[in-house]
């Protein structure tokens, strides 16, 4: 399993939304609003890769009111 931390701005007074708009993606396994250079940190995780790319990191982005999104995958070293 891929895991991954995607950071995310949002427009101003819609991380609330933002935050459960993305609970509700499949892969998702927890979104919270957070006080910082960021309005949202997500766990997100998916079988492959490509799945994390194609079946949530896209979903994600395409959430209304998200201005930027950073995706920090997770490596074992």
């Amino acid at each position: 399993m891929i895991k991954a931390y995607i950071l995310v701005q949002t427009e101003v007074g819609s991380s609330a939304q933002v935050t459960h708009a993305m609970s509700e993606i499949p892969g998702v396994v927890s979104a919270d609003t957070v006080a910082g250079p960021y309005d949202v940190v997500a766990v997100v995780q998916a079988p492959t890769v490509s799945e994390l790319g194609k079946e949530v990191i896209s979903r994600v982005q395409a959430i209304p009111r998200i201005t930027r999104t950073t995706t920090c995958t997770v490596v074992d070293l």
